[in-house]
């Protein structure tokens, strides 16, 4: 583990114990993007928010923390891109489309509701992005933020980017407690991404580092997390 990846799972470390000891999330959050208390209340911010009303398309990720703001957005009448967990499909996304959902948005917005009626889908078949909302264990007043260390956030992201799908007119949030924002400094690499806006239970905060990357890093990325991720795998072998 590098300098980076070491500060950055201390920070991982210090934020999870302090979520849990405050009270801010169940005791099983640990090692986990944390499903934090008040998400719901987190969902009734970033609703009122003027980027969000005029948004048509949100791109999540699968995690029980953002379940609150998926399906917010369903009922709204938002089109849902919903990663596939670890990315495993060489069509990574699903759709969750409220026009045509055979559940309630609340079955639908969940992994396996999804699994179940979502069709899944490739960047070549998808729309361009108006909101994202990514998963994160900490982020500081910068932007800057961490998950819980798998990558895949950075990688989805990337992916979208390259496919022009998300540009600089997208919107990233962060839902989070506000026992996740933190005064520290959060090294960033060149995969890394910030986010524009952070949403806890009872303020919106805006960021002003914004930074993103151009897309894929693959020298980032090891032989064994390429072929784990389908869509790498291809991508890789048709370079």
């Amino acid at each position: 583990m590098n300098d980076i990846d070491q500060a950055k799972q201390e920070l991982r470390e210090k934020v999870w114990r302090r979520l849990i000891d405050g009270g801010g999330a169940p005791a099983d959050s640990y090692g986990k993007i944390p499903g934090f208390y008040g998400a719901e209340a987190a969902a009734e911010q970033l609703a009122g928010q003027d980027f969000w009303q005029r948004a048509t398309t949100v791109k999540a990720n699968p995690d029980w923390a953002q379940l609150a703001v998926r399906v917010r957005a369903l009922k709204d009448g938002k089109r849902v891109y919903m990663a596939v967990p670890r990315m495993a499909s060489l069509q990574p996304f699903y759709l969750l489309d409220p026009e045509s959902l055979p559940v309630p948005p609340e079955e639908a917005a969940e992994k396996k509701g999804a699994a179940q009626v979502a069709r899944r889908l490739g960047v070549e078949s998808m729309e361009p992005i108006d909101v994202v909302v990514c998963g994160s264990v900490a982020v500081n007043r910068s932007g800057a933020r961490i998950g819980k260390g798998a990558g895949y956030s950075d990688l989805e992201v990337a992916l979208l980017i390259e496919a022009g799908l998300v540009t600089d007119r997208t919107v990233i949030v962060a839902p989070v407690h506000a026992l996740q924002v933190v005064e520290d400094d959060i090294p960033e690499t060149e995969h890394d991404f910030s986010v524009d806006y952070i949403v806890t239970p009872d303020e919106v905060i805006p960021c002003a580092g914004r930074r993103r990357p151009r897309g894929l890093v693959w020298a980032d990325l090891t032989p064994e997390k390429i072929a784990a991720i389908p869509v790498l795998a291809q991508r890789k072998t048709a370079q």
